[in-house]
């Protein structure tokens, strides 16, 4: 697991940061039992039972059953135009399990759970951060998806997975958050602290979830400046997915190397086409995902 609660606290103390306390806390939870919502349990069920080799369509289905979201979301995934071009309408979760494969399960059940986290009161203090941060997730993973399948050498529903969870960190900075009373009246500290912290904390929930490496490794310094000539991992797609989504700039520092800001620029140039490309897969993704 990272160890950014050890090396990123060791010369931190309460009177030199004003994150000194949740940070303290939130490394203690992450090494021991992490404090999750209430919503995340059937995501975690959920992972659990797709991490057995051995686990059958019968049992997975039977794990899902008795998460009557999830079960919802999957039938409407399902016959989506993405994953039911021939309009062949499904409406028992064996078969659409069958149809999405266990990849997408596992990619909208943790959906499901983050939607939830955002919907509860305890983000209600941060509603415009949280909804915004939703909302470029869905972008993320659409255009990630669209992206890797132009590209042909990358899962397109791993590339999709990773685009819903990079920022996983945001949420759960806000959850904790909320328990804190400086945070929820200053809204410029909220900003700070996920921006210096939301990479990798959100890497280290995801190793916790048991997400693979390839995804972990993409979530880790997704919003730094990365060179990359072609695209050949779920890695580069997200950089390139999250450039193109936009909305950064709350949290990020704009870059003072121009440089920088002109490599920025030209990375999303190269791709800028297919943001139009991937407007449909947006629309349907948040639709399958909405209430």
């Amino acid at each position: 697991m990272p160890n950014w609660n050890v090396t990123s606290l060791a010369d931190m103390s309460p009177t030199s940061s004003p994150h000194f306390r949740i940070l303290e806390d939130i490394a203690r939870d992450l090494s021991g039992e992490v404090n999750f919502p209430t919503c995340m349990d059937a995501a975690i069920l959920v992972r659990n039972t797709l991490r057995d080799p051995y686990a059958s369509l019968p049992r997975v289905v039977q794990v899902i059953g008795v998460e009557p979201l999830i079960s919802s979301k999957l039938l409407k995934l399902a016959n989506s135009v993405a994953y039911n071009p021939s309009g062949r309408s499904i409406t028992e979760l064996s078969p659409a399990i069958s149809r999405l494969g266990f990849e997408v399960v596992r990619t909208t059940s943790l959906a499901v759970a983050m939607d939830q986290m955002l919907k509860s009161r305890n983000l209600s203090a941060f509603d415009d951060i949280s909804h915004n941060a939703w909302e470029h997730s869905v972008r993320v993973a659409a255009i990630a998806r669209v992206l890797a399948r132009r590209i042909g050498r990358i899962n397109p529903d791993e590339a999709m997975l990773a685009g819903l969870v990079h920022d996983i960190g945001i949420f759960y900075l806000l959850y904790r958050a909320a328990e804190y009373p400086e945070y929820r009246q200053n809204p410029a500290t909220i900003i700070e602290l996920i921006s210096g912290w939301h990479e990798g904390i959100g890497e280290s929930l995801l190793h916790i979830l048991g997400l693979p490496e390839r995804i972990t490794d993409a979530v880790r310094d997704h919003d730094r400046l990365q060179n990359v000539e072609t695209p050949c991992s779920v890695r580069d797609v997200l950089y390139f997915a999250n450039l193109l989504a936009g909305w950064d700039s709350e949290w990020l520092p704009h870059p003072d190397d121009e440089q920088e800001a002109a490599t920025r620029a030209s990375d999303r140039e190269r791709y800028a086409d297919l943001v139009e490309e991937a407007e449909d897969d947006i629309a349907e993704l948040r639709a399958a995902l909405s209430v």
